[in-house]
């Protein structure tokens, strides 16, 4: 690995810690100023004043609050997020169960907004200049504005209901079972050399990556023409033309490997917002990954799920922009000398 790229490893996880830091107060913060009290929602509903108060004790809910966010964060930072006061289980164990589905779901639907978001910006580059030109940016602007929520709604409607091409209820049929080793089925289905359950697994996650892939397409594909438009106007790409370079090869060659920078830090962003995105999407397929998780939690009001989820959840993105940020390095030499 080139040092330069070490380099910005180590400096973005120097800015992450106290960017995480702040989330964690701001996590704290905001949810104890909702109208709800964990010590009571933690019990049975049941539980007499008397118990109800001796469990704020326990919680620490009878200090101050910057002493509650200390007992808090020391326990985050030896691993224990606390007990979800829905499920009675430790929060820990909710968020490695429901992680890895989510981080499956999201990267089947980084994969389709890659092909059709990059194969898109090539056609609209493409058609510039032409009749064909106001109708496809007509469609990528449809495209932008329709949420992904309301595409997996259409997914079902006409892939699972009308077709009945697809499954869009859960992770995996009822008739198989699940081999569970590392947590991300996909890979534990091939790991034990079932591809049977692999196919079946994959059935489940299209339409939810479809709808996820499809609602950030368009940007990556507007982003892409525009960028390639501005690397036309360069004077390396006329001084190519000049010299009797064919036009794909002026493009696939010479254009695109510095259109595509811009194009990849929008990216970045996106997939970041994916993960926001899976909210709805888990919910509407009962697909039993961490968004739906949190909507659960948000639902119950509890809060040390809500608390670790949103904290995964920055965890995560800044994973992602520290990984766009190395593909950056690599893909542009002149950076990759200054860094």
């Amino acid at each position: 690995m080139h040092l330069g790229i070490v380099k910005m490893i180590g400096r973005r996880i120097l800015i992450a810690l106290p960017i995480l830091g702040v989330v964690s107060v701001l996590l704290f913060v905001v949810l104890r100023l909702l109208p709800v009290d964990p010590a009571a929602m933690s019990m049975a509903p049941n539980a007499t004043l008397e118990e109800i108060a001796a469990k704020r004790i326990e919680m620490g809910l009878d200090r101050s609050l910057p002493e509650q966010y200390a007992i808090w964060i020391g326990r985050v930072l030896q691993g224990d997020f606390g007990t979800s006061s829905h499920f009675r289980r430790p929060v820990i164990g909710l968020v490695v169960e429901t992680l890895p589905q989510t981080i499956e779901l999201v990267a089947l639907g980084i994969v389709v907004a890659t092909v059709l978001g990059l194969a898109g910006g090539l056609w609209m580059f493409h058609v510039r200049g032409t009749y064909q030109e106001p109708v496809v940016d007509f469609g990528s602007t449809l495209l932008m504005s329709i949420p992904e929520f309301l595409w997996a709604l259409f997914f079902i409607l006409l892939f699972g209901v009308a077709l009945e091409l697809l499954p869009f209820v859960g992770r995996l049929s009822a008739t198989y079972s699940r081999p569970n080793a590392t947590g991300f089925l996909l890979f534990d289905a091939l790991a034990v050399g079932r591809i049977d359950i692999f196919l079946d697994a994959l059935r489940h996650m299209v339409l939810p990556a479809l709808a996820l892939g499809i609602a950030f397409a368009p940007s990556i594909m507007r982003v892409l023409r525009s960028s390639l438009l501005d690397v036309y106007h360069e004077d390396y790409i006329h001084q190519a033309r000049l010299r009797g370079i064919p036009e794909r090869t002026l493009l696939t060659r010479h254009a695109l490997k510095n259109a595509i920078l811009p194009t990849l830090s929008l990216m970045g962003v996106q997939f970041g917002f994916m993960f926001g995105g899976t909210l709805l999407v888990e919910v509407i397929y009962s697909y039993p990954g961490m968004g739906n998780l949190m909507v659960d939690a948000v639902r119950n009001a509890d809060l040390p799920i809500i608390q670790a989820v949103g904290l995964t959840y920055a965890a995560i993105v800044l994973v992602i922009n520290t990984v766009v940020d190395a593909l950056y390095l690599v893909l542009n030499p002149k950076l990759r000398a200054a860094a």
